[in-house]
């Protein structure tokens, strides 16, 4: 095991230009086994099992990342981490732990760690956070021989999954399940939640990763102009086509093409999709010939396309030829912790420059937990990114976050009134519950349909349920 401190200079000068580790773990087992890994990545790696060699280490040698446990025994990985940052402000902390709470997490961020990893380690997610951190593409052979050239680039890995909640978990077996599989995948979440990067992590991790990826968003794209723009058209067949055109389907053969929103997909497209799916072939406009392609398809819908087809806005056969596979994406509000390690990830991205990745104070934190997240992920990185752009401190405050998010307050956190049926207008909780309740006549008492209808999870939907009950005993109690 090479130990933090004493590296011979001839092995520091034949390493020159060569990524240099330091993994500090108090179990010399879980040393190696990270060693051996990032070994294969090309990295050079040292390892150690005490925090006062690796402080050592950091003072006398250039590193330049560190990965640290933070369960050990006398100064564990956080004030490690503290201790580094004295040190040496610069060098990237990634910290290990079997226990992601949010408690252990804000101590993390306080320390200024750049990332958090939880055991047992997963190593697509370790080498995509090494990867990511230094600014490196993962070069790692895949799980299908023969395929040349790199799997992937680092941002469409498995490790730009940021999180470790068991939903994030779940989303990560699944497309690690699916690598040997090409079959058609519909992801379905909310606005934001991040459905394009799991549709680049399924292309990354398949055997068709070689091939292109290519999306559509169905939903930005004039109604006229999505027949062409999936199936081509010839020279001529209309006006202004001054060229032949190949078509998305088949411009995307031998990869995978992305069709997000696809909700929104026009009636009159859906049953000329369904059958190119059934076919594998595609007749351009103006062409006579059917032509082959053999592209992976890959849908995302922010609606539960499920109640669209009982609202007859999209075809069942169609639904069904899409959804082979189902991937939910969990939204943001869910995620517990999830939250402060994706605001730890966004700090480390839009920290350019000298000064150093800010931390989070820790009522900037517990503000970041509280807010219900309605633009999901996409919201929290503007949130961060705005943040970083006017902050000029090493910790990002209450007062740096948006008004809105300061200004939060959860409804559990506020007084309510007890619903009053006799009166017209009635508090703005009061209009909540109605609007549960009649979304759950509405489809005949289904509790987890009436979730995707009203697009909220299902357990806030028995906690919001559970509440209403609670305030109408004790209006029955009073009276």
């Amino acid at each position: 095991m090479q130990e933090a401190i004493g590296i011979p200079s001839s092995i520091a000068s034949s390493t020159r230009g060569i990524p240099h580790l330091l993994v500090v773990d108090d179990e010399p087992d879980a040393c190696e086994a990270m060693r051996a890994l990032l070994e294969t990545e090309g990295y050079w790696v040292t390892t150690t099992t005490t925090a006062r060699r690796a402080l050592a280490g950091v003072a006398n040698e250039s590193y330049d990342l560190m990965l640290a446990d933070v369960a050990m025994p006398g100064t564990d990985g956080i004030t490690l981490c503290q201790e580094v940052a004295g040190v040496c402000p610069t060098l990237p902390v990634v910290l290990v732990t079997a226990h992601s709470d949010t408690a252990t997490l804000t101590r993390a961020l306080r320390a200024g760690a750049r990332d958090f990893l939880t055991k047992p380690l997963d190593a697509d997610a370790l080498l995509g956070t090494v990867a990511r951190l230094l600014g490196r593409q993962s070069e790692r052979p895949g799980p299908t021989p023969g395929v040349e050239g790199p799997v992937r680039p680092f941002e469409f890995g498995l490790g730009c999954l940021v999180g470790e909640s068991e939903e994030v978990q779940q989303v990560r077996k699944l497309i690690v399940d699916l690598s040997e599989s090409v079959a058609s995948v519909l992801i379905q979440g909310e606005t934001g939640t991040g459905k394009e990067i799991i549709a680049h992590a399924l292309h990354a991790t398949s055997r068709l990763r070689a091939g292109p990826f290519i999306a559509l968003n169905c939903a930005a794209m004039p109604a006229g102009l999505l027949e062409s723009e999936l199936f081509g058209h010839a020279r001529g067949a209309f006006t202004d086509a001054k060229s032949a055109k190949k078509g998305l389907l088949l411009q995307a053969d031998g990869g995978t093409l992305l069709l997000d929103e696809v909700g929104e997909l026009p009636l009159s497209m859906q049953p000329k999709l369904l059958r190119a799916l059934q076919e594998r072939t595609v007749r351009p406009i103006g062409e006579h010939r059917e032509v082959p392609f053999n592209c992976r398809l890959i849908a995302a819908a922010n609606q539960d396309l499920e109640l669209e087809v009982e609202a007859k806005r999209f075809r069942e056969d169609l639904f069904y030829r899409l959804d082979v596979v189902r991937i939910a994406v969990p939204p943001l509000r869910t995620r517990g912790a999830d939250i402060l390690l994706l605001a730890l990830h966004f700090l480390a991205h839009f920290s350019g420059g000298s000064r150093g990745v800010p931390s989070l104070s820790e009522a900037a934190a517990a503000k970041l937990l509280a807010y219900d997240w309605p633009g999901n992920v996409r919201e929290l990185q503007n949130c961060i990114a705005r943040a970083v752009a006017l902050s000029h401190c090493a910790e990002l405050s209450l007062a740096d976050l948006p008004e809105k998010i300061q200004r939060f307050e959860l409804a559990e956190d506020s007084p309510a009134s007890v619903p009053d049926e006799t009166d017209p207008i009635g508090s703005l909780f009061d209009a909540e519950m109605r609007h549960v309740l009649r979304a759950i006549e509405f489809v005949g008492g289904d509790k987890a349909r009436a979730a995707r209808l009203l697009r909220i999870d299902r357990r806030t939907l028995y906690r919001r349920l559970e509440r209403y009950e609670a305030l109408k005993a004790r209006a029955r109690s009073a009276d």
